[in-house]
């Protein structure tokens, strides 16, 4: 993947490196022109992760180094948004544009980020696709020179400091949700991982190549629709924060309360562009810290519950209940169960709480 890094970008790199080394600037995360206070470390190292309202739709600006990667822009009517937001930040160069897939809510604000910055490297599942969204995007590309790259599985490249690697689509697919570009950034001992609207089967998929998921913040699928983030993939993430990228009464229901659900059991922290709008993750490399356009306070996970207690589970279904539930008294013997342990044990496990005593 690094070698469809443009030349100029290598002696870019070299200039910034020997820049550092005589301590004429600082590196990492350029906040300048944002109307957020900036937040960095005292020797001004850092990755910045925005996760930017766009409503009912997805856009992340990812600063590192003086290097940045954005990843999907909204719909056609964000195009503005995403201008001013680059703009803002003194983003003339991106040095990847990723298309998560090809629906107008993730690649059409794109074509306001391509009149305004160049872009290096464009990374996209496919290289067409029959809506007008996607042709904007593609004619932007070509009046810059810049080819669509579609990358595969296991590819990796370097972001400043930070990895970044491709983890999905793993197979094609017609589904165009599932053919979404899902990928992980390391930076030190923290991690992001941005799943576009990437459903149940492509979860599967990437869970069964067994790599390392576990992530510090996890970019919610599909705006929290239940098609998406099951337990099975939320328990190999298990992030610590979660960032919904949502539109405010949307017809759509998301974020659903069944994903809401998954992640307060999971004792993740959420964050949602509906109720925070713009909202900025920091990076030192050793944790995370957040700050957001709305004064409005993140839903707080519930921590799992420590205490032993009795349970009864379904060993077919793979639910827990309540000893008193009336599922578990309409229960067949075969699969029936009884526990007593924490119920932390039991999302370990692989179980899920009845949804009607809601254990």
């Amino acid at each position: 993947m690094e070698e469809i890094r443009n030349k100029k970008k290598i002696w870019g790199r070299f200039l910034l490196s020997m820049l550092l080394a005589a301590g004429l600037i600082s590196g990492c995360g350029n906040s300048a022109g944002t109307e957020l206070p900036a937040e960095q470390t005292a020797d001004g190292s850092g990755l910045e992760v925005h996760f930017i309202d766009v409503g009912q739709a997805d856009a992340a600006l990812v600063l590192c180094d003086g290097e940045s990667m954005l990843i999907d822009g909204g719909n056609s009517e964000d195009s503005d948004v995403i201008y001013t937001y680059l703009e803002k930040q003194k983003v003339e160069e991106l040095d990847y544009m990723v298309c998560t897939h090809a629906h107008e809510d993730h690649v059409g604000g794109l074509s306001g980020a391509l009149t305004y910055a160049s872009v290096d490297t464009a990374l996209a599942p496919v290289t067409e696709y029959d809506s007008r969204a996607f042709r904007n995007f593609l004619e932007g590309l070509e009046k810059q020179g810049t080819e669509i790259t579609i990358p595969e599985a296991g590819d990796s490249f370097s972001l400043g400091s930070a990895q970044v690697k491709i983890l999905g689509p793993v197979r094609e697919t017609d589904e165009t949700n599932n053919t979404s570009i899902v990928l992980r950034i390391v930076y030190g001992d923290t991690s992001f991982l941005f799943t576009g609207d990437a459903e149940r089967e492509e979860e599967e998929d990437i869970l069964d190549t067994g790599e390392v998921l576990k992530s510090t913040v996890l970019k919610v699928g599909h705006h929290g629709s239940d098609s998406s983030t099951s337990y099975p993939f939320l328990r190999e993430v298990m992030p610590e924060y979660g960032v919904i990228s949502v539109g405010t009464g949307n017809t759509y229901g998301h974020p659903t309360q069944e994903v809401l659900s998954r992640l307060s059991d999971a004792g993740v922290t959420v964050y949602r562009t509906d109720l925070q709008g713009d909202i900025i993750c920091t990076s030192d490399g050793a944790e995370v810290t957040f700050r957001t356009a709305k004064d409005t306070a993140p839903q707080e996970g519930r921590k799992p519950d420590q205490e032993e207690k009795e349970y009864i589970l379904n060993t077919n279904t793979m639910k827990f209940h309540a000893p008193a539930c009336s599922s578990a008294a309409e229960m067949g013997p075969e699969n029936k169960k009884e526990f007593k342990g924490t119920r932390e044990e039991l999302l370990e496990q692989g179980y899920s709480p009845c949804g009607r005593c809601k254990p």
